[in-house]
């Protein structure tokens, strides 16, 4: 079983050919008059919980893996030993030459890293 799909949430008049101002982005509409806020067919779709996916797929990459952040080689060894198939993601703090070293322990663990040197 996959993650669900679901449809783009944008903004009433997004895509119009006058509308160039209006971006890709999702607003909940708060206007009286609003078609989109009373949840009109033709309006499109709005976020709701039905469209949540199941606690086991959710916050798991595209490839199916879920992230673990790491911040020193403890914590890397810490996943390999565990034997989880995990995408490490490094901590936006590390320096090059650690990052680095940690990509060398991580290809040695055979582990993923997502955003690595």
């Amino acid at each position: 079983m996959d993650k669900k799909n679901h449809p783009k949430f944008v903004v009433p008049n997004y895509g119009a050919k006058k509308r160039k101002r209006v971006q890709y982005r999702w607003r909940a509409q708060r206007g009286i008059d609003s078609k989109k806020r009373v949840k009109k067919k033709e309006s499109g779709a709005s976020p709701s919980i039905g469209y949540k996916n199941s606690s086991a797929f959710r916050y798991a990459r595209p490839d199916g893996t879920f992230e673990a952040l790491v911040h020193n080689e403890a914590e890397l060894r810490n996943l390999i030993s565990a034997g989880e198939k995990r995408t490490v993601v490094f901590a936006h703090d590390l320096s090059a030459r650690k990052r680095a070293v940690l990509q060398k322990i991580a290809a040695e663990g055979k582990l993923n890293v997502a955003n690595g040197v």
